[in-house]
């Protein structure tokens, strides 16, 4: 696999020093406004773009001191990419948020006024898209996500830029993805979408991946439910087949779960030995401090994440000791 000097030289800029990315999120915009305002009792147009600005900026500000790198969207993120620490890279988000829910296949769309170039010119140190995807979707729904993935790598190959991939699966019948049916179809939906999007012809350079499994179903882990999806053998297996999967290098996604299930997840990761190469991790760090901004203000918030916050992506941090470096899959020096 070759890697241009640009390319590599913006994933330096996105990871620690061994060459791992333990990045931050905070590229939420949708789900974020319609949390806010149901913390705050009042409707999600009440919940103005200063609101999320100033959320996004705390955010920044308090946790890249502890994060190599910090995802943002450029809608209301650009004041918190100014607010990061000197230390921390960034990503920004080129999709739209959410999906479109007029058809079937949950479609993505990118954001109107923006271009790779452009978001190059903000300062971004990679481009990242996120698509909701099945393998056991129609035939017809994935031809267009995978042409319109095959898009946007030429354009981020073009521009010398990283292209992060995030891909979250779904039950194309409308299932419920955190529920005991979803969980046993996850492994197959994980390790199918790694094989097709690490294909040269996407120029994905990073993956982000779901864990294989749902930790909460998975027997003997510290968060199980009492149902078992899988055997912790089961799951160890699968996180190994994953990763042997990856044709480039992947970091995982907290996926909207809990501090403690993301920490276990990745205490799986090492247990398997997988070659996973650091996360990218939003809500699982900060999702808790939603309440408290909106019922006591932004110093409230500040005041929370400096140190449940803080707790929180300290414990994602010591959980990726065994993560690998970004540039042992492509087997280049870190500093060509």
């Amino acid at each position: 696999m070759q890697l241009s000097e640009g390319k590599i030289k913006h994933l330096n800029a996105l990871s620690d020093k061994n060459g791992v990315i333990a990045a931050a999120a905070m590229d939420q915009r949708g789900s974020l406004r319609k949390a806010i305002a149901s913390a705050k009792g009042v409707s999600q147009n009440e919940v103005t773009d200063d609101m999320m600005q100033e959320f996004k900026v705390a955010v920044s500000k308090v946790l890249t001191p502890h994060a190599s790198a910090i995802l943002l969207d450029p809608e209301f993120g650009l004041p918190a990419a100014k607010a990061r620490a000197r230390n921390a890279g960034l990503l920004l988000a080129y999709e739209e948020s959410g999906y479109d829910n007029t058809k079937p296949g949950r479609l993505p769309d990118l954001l109107p006024h923006l271009s790779v170039k452009r978001i190059k010119e903000m300062g971004a140190d990679a481009v990242k898209i996120l698509i909701y995807y099945s393998p056991f979707d129609t035939a017809d729904v994935n031809d267009i996500k995978h042409a319109f993935i095959e898009r946007i790598g030429a354009e981020c190959e073009y521009h010398q830029i990283p292209f992060f991939l995030e891909f979250v699966g779904y039950d194309p019948q409308g299932g419920d993805e955190k529920g005991f049916d979803y969980a046993k179809k996850k492994p197959e939906i994980v390790i199918k979408s790694m094989e097709e999007f690490g294909k040269p012809q996407y120029n994905v350079d990073v993956l982000k991946v779901e864990v294989p499994v749902n930790a909460e179903f998975v027997e003997g882990s510290s968060v199980f439910k009492g149902k078992a999806a899988y055997s912790r053998k089961e799951a160890l297996d699968y996180y190994r087949k994953a990763a042997s999967i990856a044709q480039k290098p992947f970091i995982y996604l907290s996926a909207g779960v809990t501090n403690p299930q993301f920490v276990e997840s990745l205490n799986m990761a090492a247990e398997a030995g997988t070659d996973y190469s650091g996360v990218l991790c939003g809500r699982a760090t900060w999702k808790d401090g939603i309440p408290v901004y909106s019922k006591q203000g932004v110093k409230a918030l500040e005041d929370w994440l400096s140190n449940e916050g803080v707790k929180n992506i300290n414990a994602v941090n010591a959980a990726i000791k065994s993560a690998k470096p970004w540039h042992a899959k492509y087997g280049v020096a870190a500093t060509a």
